[in-house]
């Protein structure tokens, strides 16, 4: 352990020592309390911490959601008693001394990683090592974007983000600070806590990065200092401000500071004993009880938290004197909704797709979408993983954004399925902003982190996943997804999309973009399907997750299910089992998750209790079919799935379906069986 002087530290400045070492003060506390969590990191970074919200962030606890204040991210989401810490010290109304005395425990918002929504002032979930700075680059991305549409006048501030040396060891960190430096995002101001600890002991045992020379190579201003010393902090972070690039601050930190556990990798988790926690305080020059902030240093943290009321009462008075048009406008992207017209514009689309009945991708079906709703939505804002001319996510209307084109609504990624991924929730985090993002749907695996955090943070983040079977043929079964859909299936608080044709794929995207806390999976097919709505309906069918496409006109006896490409072939085998007086209904399911959002009676309706039922889709069954398939009163003996039972092949397309067996006349054999 390096030995550290705290008592010529506390002489040197103690008024900063005081604020700081309450931080320190309540982490023992309440890891202490819980019995578990993170002592080490709110320890080692407390000093970073004071400087930059007593002199640098712009924000005013009395108002958190004010639109235009800096965003503090932490990254490092371990240290949550970091940022618990700051939202009680500075006086964030919801963040009480109760809430810090139930670190940890049901029902309190200061769970054990700091999750979006338990309280105002944390901006994103963060706990999956890396996520934080990804999201980080969305932020800074959503303010350049929304600065350059709205003025400087409403929308001028920073984003910080505190990263640890696993948030930089994970691969999203390359990817993230790779479109960071790219980008120029140079109100992004990253500190690292370089504090050469890991669970497992030094970070010499697994790590030998240079990490500020990969910084640099990316494009980055760097920074080193002395993470404990406040006037080293101060100057790095004024002199980060002025650089005009995104800038990492490297800060030499001890882990776990003051205590007997410091630099040790026991250090990084709790620290509960009652003697090294006393020791510590006393190192520390700290005589107050447990939980207990002398009501000194808690007015001075309370009156950083009122030092940035007056800014946001003049920001308010330019925000109110903005015209009522633009007024309306910022407000209305931030308060996620949708605009007026983007439902006539959805339904025109689906009249005009209805009357022509074209065979078209539903990759281009999508397109086509996008070209009517991104010049009515203006906050959209578009982007592929270097896929751009395949998932057809770029309109015409659309420029690039580019540090030379701030207005651009559209991102080149390049091949960083997991920082798009990640960065998009940030711009929805942010406000303001409506992202969508694609790559191919075997690819969700790269980018499945970001999808499970964006549904566990009841956000709207909008995936667009093109490809979505065998039917994109002869790329062969490393780009073909069979399991996917389920595992986007499976995760709670998301909506997979499958639509059928371009009507379906317009309504699965009216019901994306007015979503306010569920994020949206697109699963869009390569090759070209039959328009099976040609029938006009103004009313969103999709928005029911499933409905009767085809009624049996025979005496009922089976319900064919599908979804996406395989409604065509439902409908193929309806008509044979029709001409043989098996009257046949037929489903299409275009969300699973709406359908099982109805009631019990329309459920029922669509899928009553008796004909035999066969599913259909070319992916695996167990993608949330026996649901639909076996239970709702169905019977396991009458009831089939034709679809993937293993990985695909290279071949056309045409030819995957004939071999795999997903068939018009597999699934008329399927019900016959059935039949007896």
């Amino acid at each position: 352990m390096t030995q550290v002087d705290l008592t010529a530290l506390r002489k040197a400045n103690p008024d900063h020592w005081a604020k700081a070492t309450a931080i320190r003060a309540l982490t023992l506390d309440a890891v202490h309390a819980a019995n578990s969590g993170h002592s080490g990191m709110p320890m080692g970074m407390a000093d970073v911490a004071t400087v930059l919200f007593e002199k640098h962030l712009k924000f005013d606890a009395s108002h958190p959601g004010w639109p235009d204040r800096d965003r503090f991210i932490l990254s490092a989401g371990h240290g949550s008693m970091l940022l618990y810490s700051l939202l009680y010290l500075t006086g964030y109304p919801d963040m009480t001394l109760n809430e810090i005395r139930n670190f940890r425990q049901w029902g309190a918002r200061t769970a054990g990683h700091p999750e979006y929504g338990h309280a105002p002032g944390i901006e994103t979930t963060t706990g999956p090592l890396g996520q934080g700075l990804a999201n980080s680059v969305g932020f800074a991305m959503a303010e350049e974007m929304l600065r350059a549409r709205f003025g400087r006048a409403v929308m001028n501030h920073h984003t910080y983000v505190i990263a640890g040396d696993g948030c930089l060891m994970e691969g999203i960190s390359h990817e993230a600070i790779g479109i960071a430096g790219h980008q120029k995002l140079g109100r992004l101001i990253l500190f690292w806590d370089n504090n050469d600890i890991t669970i497992d002991g030094r970070v010499e045992l697994s790590d030998r990065t240079d990490q500020m020379a990969r910084f640099r190579a990316s494009g980055w201003h760097v920074q080193e200092i002395d993470g404990h010393d406040p006037d080293a902090i101060d100057a790095a972070i004024v002199k980060a401000k002025s650089t005009g690039k995104p800038s990492m601050i490297a800060c030499k930190t001890h882990i776990a500071f003051g205590s007997s556990a410091q630099d040790t990798s026991k250090g990084h988790g709790a620290l509960t004993d009652a003697q090294l926690i006393a020791d510590a305080k006393a190192a520390y020059g700290w005589s107050a009880g447990t939980f207990d902030v002398p009501e000194d240093i808690k007015a001075a943290w309370e009156a950083i938290g009122a030092r940035g009321a007056g800014e946001r009462t003049e920001w308010q008075a330019r925000h109110d004197a903005m015209s009522d048009r633009r007024r309306a406008e910022f407000d209305r992207a931030f308060a996620l909704e949708p605009p007026k017209r983007l439902s006539a514009t959805i339904r025109a689309l689906k009249k005009q797709a209805s009357d022509a009945a074209h065979k078209v991708a539903t990759r281009q079906s999508s397109q086509m979408v996008l070209e009517v709703v991104n010049p009515v939505m203006r906050e959209t804002v578009g982007g592929s993983a270097d896929l751009t001319g395949s998932n057809n996510t770029r309109t015409a209307d659309l420029d690039a954004f580019a540090p030379n084109c701030r207005k651009g609504r559209y991102v080149y990624w390049g091949v960083r399925e997991h920082g798009m991924a990640a960065a998009m929730n940030g711009m929805v985090l942010h406000g303001g902003i409506r992202p969508y993002g694609g790559t191919f749907m075997a690819f969700t695996d790269y980018a499945r982190p970001a999808m499970r955090m964006a549904a566990l943070m009841r956000i709207p983040t909008v995936f667009v996943m093109t490809h979505d079977s065998i039917g994109l043929g002869e790329d062969g079964p490393t780009h073909q997804p069979i399991e996917h859909l389920a595992i986007s299936r499976a995760t709670p608080n998301t909506r997979v999309f499958r639509p059928a044709d371009t009507v379906e794929t317009a309504e699965a995207w009216e019901l994306a973009l007015t979503s306010k806390e569920t994020p949206s999976v697109l699963s869009l097919t390569r090759q070209g399907v039959p328009a099976v709505r040609s029938a006009h309906k103004a009313r969103n069918l999709t928005a029911q997750g499933a409905y009767v496409l085809a009624e049996a006109t025979a005496p009922r006896k089976a319900i064919l299910i599908a979804t996406g490409s395989e409604v065509s072939l439902a409908l193929e085998a309806r008509a044979m089992l029709e001409g043989e007086g098996i009257g046949t209904r037929v489903v299409s399911m275009p969300c699973m998750e709406l359908f099982a959002e109805q009631d019990e009676t329309y459920r029922r309706r669509v899928l009553p209790a008796g004909p035999v039922r066969v599913g259909i889709e070319a992916a695996a069954r167990d993608g949330g079919w026996d649901r639909w398939l076996l239970g709702e009163r169905g019977r396991a003996s009458r009831a089939g799935f034709v679809g993937m039972t293993g990985f695909g092949a290279s071949a056309p397309a045409g030819e995957l379906y004939e071999r795999f067996g997903i068939t018009a006349q597999a699934v008329a054999d399927r019900v016959r069986a059935l039949l007896g």
